[in-house]
């Protein structure tokens, strides 16, 4: 018997290790499942009607007014029902509950109790939505999986004009896809992490065939490590609308193309006929805007304003897509970056100065983004609240990108930079006008 017994507790050893070693890599919140989920489900089910007891989630169904005679009398309710809830939903990184409101009810009590539940439920974070009329939907994250970007995200097809730029609270991929998104204005405060978001974002698109166009006016500090990769680089006003001017000459030819072939986007062109997409990076688009009073400099912040604002309008369809950085992109830049943040669909929010940018970037899309962005701390760089294609916002932090790594990045697709005529024409005319 004990030699019959021997290679069994090999094999059940083996097995073991080899699960221990496996099971991490294949299921990598395996721990919470069998675990943290079922401590914390059980957690819910028996505090909810004591945490919504509390929190005045409740609604008696007998009346608290009674008469005495001609005498109006205001008690408590004698008998309070709670809100009747689902089972909670397992997730990668925490559960989910379906809340059915009582007749009367609104979300806004449950957006009020968010802070009590995630203390009543030990949790990282609890976030309350309504996905449809008459239910709440709660959604317990367990930890926060932005402390560790760098973790595997999940799997994501690799498409043109998409880039993988870090992670969500989810746990699932932050990706920045121009093709369901045209458009994004990242704002952030010096040291936000708005940078490293852009070298990351350039970092995921240097391999692609897509044109790079950047526009920094602190004379390329920061776009500068891709020069090798990029179509064109402007470090100052005056060559930002010589190159702003080409690219809008340049939309309307495809407009011409694509009206004479009946397409109405260049996607519907034949592949050997569509031009190469072009993605326009504008780092600190203040730098376009303020000027020191003088003709010329207002004139120049005009143009940059109007071919700013012609490519948001038309450029989705034609290929021509912005990314809109700064520290502040408000009113007080002038009556054009109202105009152009309008167009920029996707936002991407890091740590802030002051809650009016926060308001500014995220409060006319998702109000109650304003105030979560408003949290984030000085120690947590890279992170920020970002909105997409789904109409919701959500957590991220960008993936670290050293310059070494952009550097490396810009000479290994050097070969890449593809050449727009109508942009090297025009800064060579900038540039022999001011030699002459």
């Amino acid at each position: 018997m004990s030699q019959l017994l021997l290679p069994v507790v090999l094999v059940a050893l083996a097995w073991t290790v080899a699960l221990a070693t496996r099971l991490p890599e294949r299921w990598p919140n395996w721990r919470w499942y069998l675990a943290g989920y079922p401590r914390t489900a059980l957690r819910v089910m028996v505090t909810w009607r004591k945490v919504a007891h509390l929190n005045d989630l409740t609604v008696s169904h007998q009346p608290n007014r009674r008469l005495l005679g001609d005498l109006a009398v205001k008690g408590d309710p004698l008998r309070t029902h709670a809100p009747r809830c689902s089972i909670p939903r397992p997730a990668p990184n925490g559960l989910s509950v379906r809340v059915r409101l009582h007749a009367g009810q609104t979300p806004a009590p449950f957006l009020a109790a968010a802070e009590a539940l995630v203390h009543a439920w030990r949790v990282h974070a609890v976030r309350v939505v309504s996905p449809e009329r008459g239910i709440v939907l709660i959604t317990a994250t367990a930890r926060d999986p932005l402390e560790h970007p760098e973790r595997p995200t999940g799997e994501v097809s690799a498409s043109l004009l998409s880039a993988v730029v870090g992670a969500l609270e989810t746990g699932g991929a932050w990706v920045m896809d121009f093709r369901r998104v045209p458009h994004w204005l990242i704002v952030g405060a010096t040291r936000s992490g708005k940078s490293t978001l852009i070298a990351r974002l350039i970092t995921e698109l240097a391999p692609q065939p897509v044109a790079l166009v950047g526009i920094d006016c602190k004379g390329g500090m920061e776009l500068g490590l891709f020069e090798q990769r990029l179509s064109a680089l402007a470090t100052c006003r005056s060559q930002a609308v010589a190159v702003l001017g080409a690219l809008v000459v340049d939309m309307q030819d495809r407009m011409r193309t694509c009206r004479a072939a009946g397409a109405r986007s260049i996607w519907e062109l034949p592949e050997k006929e569509r031009p190469v997409p072009v993605v326009v990076v504008v780092d600190e688009i203040a730098e376009l805007y303020l000027t020191n009073g003088t003709k010329e400099q207002r004139a120049e912040a005009e143009q940059c304003s109007t071919y700013l604002l012609r490519l948001a309008q038309l450029g989705a369809a034609l290929g021509m897509h912005l990314v809109v950085a700064g520290q502040r992109v408000g009113s007080d830049l002038g009556p054009g970056v109202t105009a152009l943040r309008a167009q920029l669909s996707g936002r991407v929010c890091h740590r802030v100065n002051d809650p009016g940018t926060a308001e500014m970037t995220l409060g006319d899309l998702n109000k109650d983004a304003v105030a979560v962005a408003q949290s984030i701390g000085e120690a947590e760089q890279g992170v920020a609240v970002t909105t997409g294609d789904t109409g919701g916002w959500m957590r991220g932090r960008s993936h670290l990108t050293t310059p070494a790594l952009a550097q490396v990045t810009a000479v290994e697709y050097a070969g890449l930079a593809f050449r727009l005529a109508g942009v090297v024409r025009a800064l060579e005319e900038l540039d022999g006008g001011e030699g002459a």
